[in-house]
């Protein structure tokens, strides 16, 4: 008697999740697609935008003459990315020391807008089949009833349905996949570059110091 009462009580509580997890679902594939619009734009608006060669950009840093922030502005670097090498130009009270730390404060941030970004499309990778798995579970209670009582239509539908929970699952998880797939290369090579440049400003504003103090 108690186990039926316990198995009566599991059985209520999966129906009653089948509601969220379809609703659940149908939010992973929005943000699924909403992802896959972005990168689409991102590629638009800033991959195809990015054309510097990093070997003439550290010449022409180390250039004698040369600005360093003009030179930042001029370079066919990212937005951030050029954010992030000005804000090291910058506040020249700052000493040797304090002005590496202050870039590798900067880089770690970029480094952390970009994982962040990562990670949601990640997460999706993982809740998307997760969510599926259990829209095809659930349903598949009210199914097996059915077919004991010879019930096809009910069994039919509570196929439909797993079936769908899983299509749902599997495509909002692969559309995330990809997204993480292409940001994952696209970002590791942002960061290098910022790296390598934050490492060229820095040498060259240390020089620019020891001239500027030779000099006085």
């Amino acid at each position: 008697m108690l186990s039926e009462n316990l198995s009566g009580a599991l059985r209520a509580v999966a129906g009653a999740l089948q509601t969220p997890v379809a609703a659940v679902l149908l939010l992973l594939m929005a943000a699924a697609a909403f992802l896959l619009g972005s990168l689409v734009v991102e590629l638009f608006t800033e991959r195809l935008r990015l054309r510097e060669r990093l070997p003439e950009l550290a010449d022409s840093l180390r250039s004698e003459g040369r600005d360093v922030e003009t030179v930042i502005r001029g370079s066919g670097l990212l937005r951030r990315q050029k954010a992030a090498l000005i804000e090291i130009t910058r506040h020249p009270a700052l000493n040797g020391v304090m002005r590496e730390a202050l870039a590798v404060k900067l880089v770690h941030s970029e480094r952390e807008h970009y994982e962040g970004l990562v990670r949601a499309s990640d997460l999706i990778v993982r809740l998307g089949p997760m969510f599926g798995l259990l829209g095809t579970l659930i349903p598949l209670g009210p199914g097996i009833i059915a077919l004991g009582r010879g019930d096809t239509h009910t069994l039919s539908q509570s196929l439909l349905t797993a079936f769908d929970t899983t299509i749902a699952g599997l495509v909002a998880a692969a559309a995330a996949f990809v997204v993480s797939t292409v940001r994952k290369k696209w970002y590791a090579g942002y960061m290098a570059t910022l790296e390598m440049i934050a490492e060229c400003v820095l040498e060259q504003l240390a020089e620019t110091a020891e001239d500027t103090s030779d000099a006085g």
